[in-house]
């Protein structure tokens, strides 16, 4: 998971009052969601349609998937289990190689695997070959829903957030490589 959807589960978490009756909150980790605008399938079915190439960014990437429908229903019940400040985890199934799913759509489109090239563009900046939907510190449990998880995490990290609203402010006169730094260093301290 990126660092700017991490810190944003900080902050939800921070906004966590349990003297709070008015406000309640749900946090939900989950991989791609299938034909979604973010989803590579309408990216490949895009490229296929236009002949190719199909673009992969590594032979061995992988990345958790799950229906639409099923995503939405399992948020709705997060939310509805929620007391306020929890992680909630979808169990996503096994990973699916991207590469795989790229010759299997050309297969579907009715194309022979040689018709269609795929091609290996490389890892962008911070992106993994594994999803992970838990950090190397969170555990998780179980809840009365299937596929439902919880997280759970042996520190709780709760944010200044007067500090991040100044440091969100100083962003303009920053590089990149200075602010994915410090980002870093709001998710981990």
């Amino acid at each position: 998971m990126g660092a700017s959807k991490r810190l944003a589960e900080i902050c939800i978490q921070s906004l966590y009052d349990s003297q709070n009756q008015y406000s309640k909150f749900a946090i939900v980790r989950f991989g791609n969601v299938l034909n979604s605008s973010g989803s590579v399938i309408p990216k490949f079915r895009e490229q296929i349609a236009s002949g190719g190439p199909l673009t992969v960014t590594h032979k061995d990437i992988t990345r958790y998937f799950m229906s639409i429908s099923e995503a939405a229903q399992l948020v709705i019940k997060a939310s509805h289990l929620s007391e306020g400040k929890e992680i909630y985890v979808l169990e996503m199934g096994k990973p699916i190689k991207i590469f795989n799913l790229a010759k299997q759509m050309i297969k579907l489109s009715g194309f022979k695997e040689d018709e269609i090239d795929i091609i290996f563009t490389g890892l962008r900046g911070g992106e993994k070959l594994y999803e992970e939907l838990l950090y190397d510190e969170e555990t998780s449990i179980k809840t009365s829903q299937n596929k439902l998880r919880i997280s759970v995490a042996e520190n709780f990290k709760k944010i200044d957030f007067k500090l991040l609203v100044s440091w969100i402010q100083s962003l303009s006169s920053k590089d990149e490589k200075l602010i994915k730094k410090e980002l870093l260093n709001f998710i981990k301290n």
